[in-house]
């Protein structure tokens, strides 16, 4: 039995860093008994909008609610079609499903796991309303190759970017931020994530006036006013407790993903001196990105062995995704088949997400680097 041990991420660790900050955030919300879309929802959405430099945001309850909530808006209707990855979590393609909409895949990158944006520009025909990349583990998709397409104002562009709240690339000369490009960017704050809350939360960025204001109608049961329904919407408002500490997590956002991509340089100069690049490959990290390092997710052989190796020393790590969604047994109507999406289902066999938080030390990962080796060696 292992006599230590080591989380793919360290919440408690994280806390004690911002206990007191929490704890008096936490007691305003209360002092105040303004519960759902209180002050701090509204404090935290204009926060948002200026680290984006976006227009709007609008928080919600859940990532997967700002992916519906997002296709809602656009009226998305039975058979239209929005192009995305077959390599993602469940959310980036029922929000699809669910309004009857059709999924088309395109295969990923095989280094940046993210979409063919070549592939994409193929698969565009008179029923596509809208792409839907996601900027997967923390850094962007090529969504600028998207821009002549865009230009013309029949399609949208979505971002997924639940898992990349504080990347950015270079676009054009200027640094954009993930959820700042296309019409709506959809963020997750599951407390996993880079930007998390302390239970559920989600927001929707938007770059367009009209979208953003039936995006706050939506998340309200489609109400302008109470009682007074203009639509069919959902029941999916950010909680004001939860705004609160979020507004608390915004300010030392920055530091904490600089102490994830100092982690995962340390990764790769230990992968190296160690001789392990022809037993794995680390994440590529494309020259334009800023990868934030949501997951550290390495190729490798024999995955499933090397797990249960780590495991069994202690270390935690986890398979993102095992199944490709073109696979998925509810998604069998679609008709994907085995070998459709090569690079995707290879990704499949091959991922191990590593341990990486802010808070992780030189030590655990020179441990975690030490036991691949005895694996390999």
């Amino acid at each position: 039995m292992a006599t230590r041990s080591l989380p793919t991420l360290d919440l408690k660790r994280n806390y004690r860093r911002i206990r007191e900050e929490i704890a008096e955030a936490m007691d305003e919300v209360l002092e105040s008994q303004h519960f759902i879309l209180g002050p701090a929802v509204g404090a935290f959405e204009k926060e948002v909008q200026s680290y984006l430099e976006v227009p709007h945001a609008i928080g919600c309850a859940s990532g997967s609610d700002a992916l519906l909530l997002a296709l809602m808006a656009l009226d998305l209707r039975e058979g239209d079609e929005v192009i995305t990855t077959p390599y993602s979590f469940f959310a980036t393609v029922s929000s699809i499903t669910r309004l009857g909409g059709r999924p088309i895949f395109v295969d990923i990158d095989p280094e940046t796991y993210n979409l063919r944006m070549d592939q994409v520009l193929e698969k565009i025909s008179p029923r596509t309303r809208a792409i839907l990349p996601v900027h997967l583990f923390g850094q962007m998709a090529e969504v600028e190759l998207l821009d002549p397409v865009l230009r013309e104002g029949r399609l949208r562009l979505v971002e997924d970017c639940a898992q990349s709240f504080g990347a950015w690339r270079r676009i054009d000369g200027r640094l954009a931020r993930s959820g700042s490009v296309g019409s709506l960017g959809c963020f997750s704050f599951f407390p996993t994530k880079n930007l998390g809350c302390y239970g559920d939360g989600g927001m929707i960025s938007s770059t367009d006036d009209a979208l953003a204001t039936r995006l706050r109608r939506l998340r309200v049961h489609g109400a302008e006013e109470a009682y007074f329904h203009q639509e069919v919407g959902l029941n999916s408002r950010l909680d004001t407790l939860q705004a609160a500490i979020l507004r608390v997590r915004l300010r030392h956002l920055e530091e904490w993903n600089e102490e994830r991509r100092l982690a995962a340089e340390r990764y790769r100069i230990l992968f190296e001196e160690r001789g392990l690049l022809d037993a794995l490959t680390p994440p590529a990290e494309d020259p334009q990105n800023y990868h934030i390092y949501h997951q550290y997710v390495i190729r490798c052989s024999r995955r499933d062995d090397l797990q249960a190796f780590l495991g069994a020393e202690g270390i935690t790590s986890r398979v993102y995704y095992p199944l490709g969604l073109h696979l998925q047994p509810c998604f069998r109507f679609l008709g994907g088949q085995e070998g459709d999406y090569p690079e995707a289902e290879r990704l499949s066999r091959e991922s191990l997400a590593l341990p990486i938080f802010p808070e992780i030390t030189p030590e655990e990962q020179e441990w975690v680097v030490d036991t691949i080796r005895r694996f390999y060696d």
